[in-house]
C-alpha cells in the first residue's frame, strides 16, 4: 500500500468502486492497488484476472454514479470517508492484516489518534456487569484513554455511556443507521460528542455477517481489549481473538462459574488473558506500551513473473480444499515464490472460488456458481 497522502475526489470514487466490487475484500483490495498502481487501473484489470481464475465474466462493481451517491449520502448525514492512505487514518488500524480500505466517520475523527482501549461484553449483561463496564470506561477516560466499543445493548452501551465524550462506536451497518433502536439517543450523543465509525457504506442495515468484520476494527483501533462478560460462544470472544491475532493485549473480568455470562471471560483468563478488577489493572498492563509508532507506508508489493504464476496455478488449486489452510503453508508446499502464489489466490478470489478466513487462511468455495 502506498504511503500517507490525501485522496483526490476522483481517487475516492475509484476506491469506493473497487472496495465495493464483488469478491474484493480488504486484502485483495490492497494487493490490487499495489500491483496496478491505482484503483482505476485495478478496476480495468479485473475482467482478465477473473478469467484467469476461472470466471467467464467480470466481478460486478458499483458505477461512478453509485460511488458519488454514497459520498453525497454520507455528507448529508454529517460524515465523511477516510481512505487508508490519508493522514487521519488511525495508525494502529492500518497495521492489522486486513484494514478497511475506507472508513466512514461521523463526529470527532481525532479520537482515533489517541490511545484507545476496547471494552466489550454481553448483550444480556447482569446489573453488576453493566455497572462495572460503565465505571471501568469512566475511569479509563479520566486517565486520558479513549474507549472503543460496538454500540450493542448491554456492556457496549454502558462502556460508551461511561466514557463519553471520549468514546468511539464501531457499528456493523452504515454510520447513519441506528441499531439497535433502543440505543438511538446514545448513538446521537456519540455522533455529536464522540465518534461513530463504520466500514459499510451509508444506508447499510447491519446483517449477521457484518458483525465479525466490525469486531476486527474494534480490536484493531485499540492497544488492548477488555472483556467484561461473555458467554462461551459470543461476539466478544471473537473480538478478543482478533486482538490476540493483531498482537494486542487481552484483559478479562472474572466471574462466577455458575453464571454462563462469565464462562467466556474465565476461559480467556485460563488461556492467558490478564485478570481485571478495575481500571488500575488495565492501566498497569498498558504501562509498558509507548505511543503508537509513527505513520509509515506499508511494504510495496513484491514483483513476480507471470510465467511462474501460470506454473503455480494448478499446484495451488490442487492444494486448496473446503477446510481453511494457511497461506504460508500453501507457499511451502507448492515450492513457488510467495508473490506468484498470492497472485493465483487473488485470481481465484476474484472468480468467486476462494474464501478468506482470519489468521491469513484461505479455503476453496466448493459451492460457488461461476
Amino acid at each position: 500500500m502506498m504511503g500517507y497522502r490525501p485522496l483526490s475526489d476522483a481517487e475516492r470514487v475509484d476506491w469506493l468502486r473497487l472496495a465495493g466490487t464483488e469478491h474484493v475484500g480488504p486484502i485483495s483490495f490492497f494487493q490490487l492497488v499495489d500491483r496496478f498502481g491505482s484503483a482505476r487501473e485495478a478496476l480495468a484489470a479485473l475482467p482478465s484476472l477473473a478469467r484467469r481464475g476461472g470466471r467467464s465474466g467480470a466481478p460486478k462493481s458499483p458505477s461512478v454514479a453509485d460511488a458519488e451517491a454514497q459520498i453525497a449520502m454520507l455528507a448529508k448525514a454529517g460524515g465523511r470517508w477516510i481512505g487508508a492512505t490519508e493522514p487521519d487514518y488511525p495508525v494502529l488500524l492500518r497495521e492489522i492484516a486486513d484494514p478497511p480500505p475506507l472508513m466512514t466517520t461521523i463526529g470527532r475523527a481525532d479520537l482515533m489518534e489517541k490511545r484507545c482501549v476496547a471494552v466489550v461484553g454481553a448483550r444480556n449483561a447482569s446489573a453488576n456487569g453493566r455497572k462495572l463496564a460503565r465505571d471501568l470506561a469512566r475511569d479509563l477516560a479520566a486517565a486520558g484513554l479513549v474507549v472503543v466499543s460496538g454500540l450493542a445493548r448491554g456492556i457496549d452501551a454502558m462502556a460508551h455511556d461511561g466514557a463519553l465524550p471520549a468514546t468511539v462506536a464501531v457499528v456493523a451497518g452504515g454510520a447513519d443507521i441506528v441499531y439497535p433502536e433502543e440505543n438511538r439517543k446514545l448513538q446521537e450523543r456519540i455522533g455529536a460528542d464522540g465518534l461513530i465509525v463504520a466500514e459499510m457504506p451509508p444506508g447499510t442495515v447491519p446483517q449477521a455477517r457484518h458483525f465479525p468484520r466490525r469486531n476486527r476494527i474494534i480490536s484493531g483501533l485499540s492497544l488492548a481489549t477488555v472483556v467484561v462478560e461473555a458467554a462461551e460462544r459470543s461476539g466478544s470472544l471473537i473480538t478478543a481473538r482478533f486482538a490476540g491475532e493483531q498482537g494486542r493485549d487481552v484483559f478479562a473480568v472474572p466471574g462466577s462459574p455458575l453464571d454462563p455470562r462469565a464462562r467466556g471471560c474465565n476461559t480467556l483468563i485460563r488461556e492467558g488473558a490478564t485478570l481485571v478488577q478495575g481500571a488500575e489493572d488495565v492501566l498497569e498492563g498498558l504501562g509498558r506500551h509507548t505511543d503508537p509508532a509513527p505513520k509509515r507506508p506499508r511494504e510495496p508489493a513484491l514483483k513476480y513473473d507471470e510465467g511462474e504464476a501460470d506454473r503455480a496455478r494448478s499446484s495451488v488449486l490442487e492444494l486448496l480444499g473446503p477446510g481453511p489452510v494457511s497461506v504460508d503453508e500453501l507457499i511451502r508446499q507448492c515450492h513457488m515464490s510467495a508473490p506468484a502464489v498470492l497472485a493465483v489466490l487473488l485470481e481465484a478470489e476474484l472468480a468467486g472460488r476462494l474464501d478468506r478466513h482470519p489468521g491469513n487462511q484461505v479455503s476453496l468455495r466448493i459451492t460457488s456458481k461461476l
